[in-house]
């Protein structure tokens, strides 16, 4: 395992903040949050900014999120795949290996919705391997499509593209229909990236983003997950 922080834990501070506090802590990796870094290239060059991250000896280890790829049909889906084309462009400038997608909203899913999930997921991850990119697909617990581990495991297999794995958001995995023999399905070839956080003092059906904290710091049992997650290595 090669542990790197997000930028969403200081979500108000900009791509340059983010870079400089994290390498005084001590951090060698991050996972940058795309909107902060593309509203860094505004201001700044490329050559600039990996001049930065060169001088914080800063790698970016991944990208989140990037999302409207697996549903959306028309002109959204256009827009959509345009936005993602340039962010796969941005991920092999700065040698970002892995992108997080996130799976799109649907109120109702069927057996044509599942198809064209893995359609579109095929497609998203053909065109990330031509730019050296390993997609990580989230389950998100309260979503009605992609809410658990099995199923977002059941469609990055069915779309037969190896560089397309999952993303483990422990805070997802305990807040959402995810079971605990879900984690023995998981590989080294169809996990692509965890995100490891604590909840504390919360019910977890109340949980929300904002309530999270570091590791160690709640009441999460993650022993189990980190325990499951080393036999992998």
């Amino acid at each position: 395992m090669k542990p790197c922080i997000s930028e969403a834990t200081t979500l108000p501070h900009t791509f340059a903040d983010d870079v400089l506090a994290y390498a005084a802590a001590g951090w060698q990796a991050m996972e940058v949050w795309l909107t902060k870094l593309e509203t860094h290239l505004e201001t700044h060059s490329g050559a600039d900014t990996l001049r930065l991250l060169e001088d914080q000896t800063m790698t970016l280890a991944a990208a989140a999120y990037q999302g409207g790829l697996l549903l959306s049909q028309g002109e959204q889906r256009r827009a959509h795949f345009d936005d993602y084309r340039r962010r796969l462009e941005l991920c092999a400038q700065f040698a970002i290996p892995t992108l997080l997608i996130v799976a799109d909203f649907a109120e109702a899913v069927d057996r044509t919705t599942l198809e064209r999930a893995v359609a579109s997921l095929a497609q998203a991850g053909q065109m990330a391997a031509g730019f050296g990119v390993r997609l990580a697909l989230e389950f998100r617990g309260r979503a009605t499509f992609c809410s658990s581990l099995d199923t977002a495991l059941a469609l990055t297999a069915g779309c037969g593209q190896p560089n397309v794995g999952v993303c483990l958001d422990v805070f997802h995995y305990y807040t959402g229909p995810s079971k605990a023999e879900d984690l023995e399905l998981l590989t080294p070839a169809n996990l692509a990236h965890v995100q490891l956080c604590d909840l504390a003092g919360v019910p977890r059906e109340l949980a929300a983003d904002a309530d999270r904290v570091l590791p160690g710091d709640g009441d999460l049992p993650l022993e189990p997950i980190v325990a499951r997650l080393r036999a992998l290595e």
